[in-house]
């Protein structure tokens, strides 16, 4: 820890003021100040294309299905299957419209972008927002950024930042071990720092606006990572340039490619992601302009742009839809837009990478709280002065997992007509004398051609990526040939087919939950490849097992035809937990990828960056800081501690009268302790915390004896 001698754990603070912003107001000079740093022009071709073309396809589909429910008298209940169908396809359509947009900007040659060698002009914060994460793989990150960065020579434009939110305390001191180990290693200029947060205020969001309003005036531009995120130098002085080079930039956004991950389902994601992302997010790009998006990492931010329109406002209510700003990132790019700034994407740069959940049940976590995010747009889609393109943007993200529920709507009213046509008699004098009885009846071929459709635009941009891949010579053979890309893309439209109807329920079930009120929370990713056990997956997908029984049995007896067309959803529900459990194997992964089936060019042959965090990692984990008690640690370590001490802010003195529950327990427990092994067995987890961020109380526990000392 000498090295830190040279340098403080923090630069001097360069505050930025972050106003908040209003939702309901945007006034005529707020509008006339946006419209003078506006970039000119507006992909309105583009557009026309993919909305224009959505809204053809989905009149077109709605017809079909008209005619599909209207060969006798339409029944209400035919209506209302219509009407879900028309919602459902147009999601579909616009889908496709996009990723035929994206497929014809693929193929057309890009221009080579010229290479500058020049020095860069301004300085850049890298910042990775941390919560709860095992050192381990966010300091090998780190430093493999660092790496790559200082290779390109320009090094010294970057400061990078450890941004720590975590409410676990022996995750916060093993971050401040690794802190400390990694400057040291690095020596006297890494210009590396940590900060911690005693309170996680506003999550994420708050983590990052922390930052902006404290150092972000030093920072022309920060470059914002997620905790499982990597980017090479080379692609990191890319979006430098371009946001050097394009004065009116506000965010420059990557394509993150999946990496690194060995589970079926993480390889299943990597293979997917990598096949269709470039088409999505091409055709993306191609309609949105300079009315783009942000995912919130592996994306460059103008920081004075950011602190000027980006500051959050807290929505009226309670959670789910109430409270501070889940997903914030749709809507720092919507606040951002709306102030004149350019939001796009560069889809090609390469070298931008990140990770999957390693299983079903971890993607469904994640779902949960995107899901709750997205959702909550709904309160933000209508805001002053935002762009349209923003608001199709919210729109989009809201209807990603509104699809599911409306889908198994669909599902439900179509049983009930088969239902009603198997069991019910028709009235044939009914109050309105009709000659002929109200009873639903179909065009059968139609309805299959029309399933035929809804199923080719459903796959087609998957396949339009495979194409590509296949094209492309370097990509097809790093793949492992164009025999094993066709089985690959097989596999991953069988065994998505399979997850589907188990996320289309997760999903309808997350959605009924935010709507009767139930916040998510906000717990940390599992970044490994572990499985989960097979008590915890029979739990979380009994229900799911039990519901595709129940539809496979009533669906028989029903009608055969209803089965045969519900095997495909059947068969998924009733495999639910060996599925899920299969997600999450390591074998099942790595048997395909010994087949060289699923495998993407940054699997066959990893990027530098990715194998240097790798052994890092490994090397990381070695020093066993995440698995160690925090305050046995800080007991054992003086030099450790009076670090510990020193990166602690100055606390306000407390008025008489008031009292922190934890703070009083906690102090009792140690007075009440005889050494600091019992100490520690007493304290729970928040008066950890606040031991760890009281001095005196530290000072206090520091004094207990060690059990071997105080048996001596």
């Amino acid at each position: 820890m000498h090295a830190d001698e040279a340098q403080p754990p923090l630069p001097p603070e360069n505050r930025l003021a972050m106003p908040t912003q209003s939702l309901s107001t945007w006034t005529a000079a707020d509008r006339a100040a946006a419209r003078a740093r506006a970039a000119s022009g507006s992909p309105w071709l583009a557009r026309l294309f993919v909305f224009g073309g959505a809204l053809a396809l989905t009149i077109y589909g709605a017809r079909e299905m008209y005619f599909v429910v209207s060969v006798s008298r339409t029944t209400p209940l035919q209506y209302v299957l219509l009407a879900l169908f028309v919602v459902n396809f147009s999601w579909i359509a616009l889908a496709f419209t996009s990723g035929v947009l994206g497929f014809a900007r693929s193929i057309v040659p890009r221009r080579a972008v010229p290479r500058e060698d020049g020095p860069l002009a301004t300085r850049t914060a890298i910042v990775m927002p941390v919560y709860n994460e095992l050192t381990a793989r966010t300091f090998a990150a780190v430093e493999a950024i660092r790496d790559s960065v200082e290779a390109t020579g320009h090094g010294e434009a970057f400061d990078y930042f450890i941004l720590s939110d975590s409410t676990n305390p022996d995750a916060w001191l093993a971050e401040e071990r690794a802190f400390h180990a990694l400057r040291e290693r690095i020596g006297p200029h890494a210009r590396l720092y940590y900060r911690h947060r005693e309170k996680n205020h506003h999550r994420k969001a708050g983590n990052i606006a922390d930052f902006v309003t404290r150092w972000g005036g030093a920072y022309e531009q920060m470059l914002v990572l997620d905790a499982d995120s990597l980017m090479t130098g080379e692609c990191i002085l890319g979006l430098m340039r371009a946001m050097e080079a394009d004065p009116k930039a506000g965010i420059i956004q990557t394509l993150p490619m999946l990496v690194n991950r060995n589970t079926l389902l993480a390889r299943l994601q990597q293979f997917a992601g990598r096949m269709a992302g470039p088409v999505i997010a091409t055709g993306l790009d191609a309609w949105s302009g300079r009315s783009g998006n942000y995912w919130g990492h592996n994306a460059i931010i103008r920081t004075r742009a950011f602190a000027d329109h980006c500051g959050l406002p807290d929505l009226k209510g309670k959670p789910p839809f109430g409270g501070h700003v889940l997903s914030h990132d749709f809507v720092e790019a919507a606040l951002i837009r709306r102030g004149g700034w350019s939001v796009y994407m560069l889809p090609h740069l390469a070298g931008s990478y990140e990770e999957s959940p390693p299983s079903l049940i971890d993607l469904a976590v994640r779902d949960r709280r995107w899901c709750q995010g997205n959702l909550q747009h709904s309160r933000i889609i209508g805001a002053r002065g935002l762009k349209l393109a923003t608001r199709q943007h919210f729109a989009t993200g809201i209807m990603a997992y509104l699809a599911s529920p409306f889908w198994l709507m669909q599902l439900v009213v179509g049983i009930a007509l088969v239902l009603q046509t198997t069991y019910i008699r028709p009235e044939y004098f009914s109050g309105d004398f009709d000659l002929f009885p109200a009873w639903p009846r179909f065009d059968p071929e139609r309805a299959l051609w029309l399933f035929a459709l809804t199923m080719g635009i459903l796959l087609a941009p998957k396949l339009f990526g495979l194409l590509l891949m296949i094209f492309d010579g370097k990509t097809r053979r790093a793949s492992g040939g164009a025999i094993r890309l066709v089985f690959s893309f097989l596999i991953e439209i069988l065994l998505s087919a399979l997850l589907a109807p188990i996320q289309m329920l997760v999903q309808s079930g997350s959605v009924f939950q935010i709507l009767i009120g139930r916040d998510t929370g906000w717990n940390p990713q599992r970044r490994d490849d572990g499985s989960i056990p097979l008590g915890d997956i029979v739990r979380r997908h009994r229900w799911h097992t039990a519901l595709g029984v129940v539809a496979g049995v009533s669906a028989f007896m029903i009608a055969t035809s209803l089965f045969l067309w519900m095997s495909p959803t059947i068969l998924g529900l009733v495999l639910a937990i060996p599925l899920s459990w299969l997600s999450g194997s390591l074998a099942a992964g790595l048997a395909l990828k010994r087949l060289g089936l699923l495998v993407t060019p940054e699997e066959s042959s990893p990027p530098p960056i990715v194998t240097e965090a790798n052994v890092l990692q490994t090397r990381n984990a070695e020093r066993g800081f995440d698995d160690q008690d925090a305050l046995l640690v800080l007991h054992g370590d003086p030099e450790l501690r009076a670090c510990h001490e020193a990166m602690l802010p100055h606390r306000s003195h407390r008025h008489r009268g008031e009292f922190d529950p934890d703070r009083v327990m906690a102090e009792a427990k140690i007075i009440d302790a005889v050494t600091i092994e019992e100490a520690v067995a007493w304290l729970k987890p928040k008066e950890r915390m606040v031991v760890l961020n009281d001095r005196a109380l530290l000072s206090l526990a520091m004094r207990l004896p060690a059990e071997v000392a105080a048996a001596a």
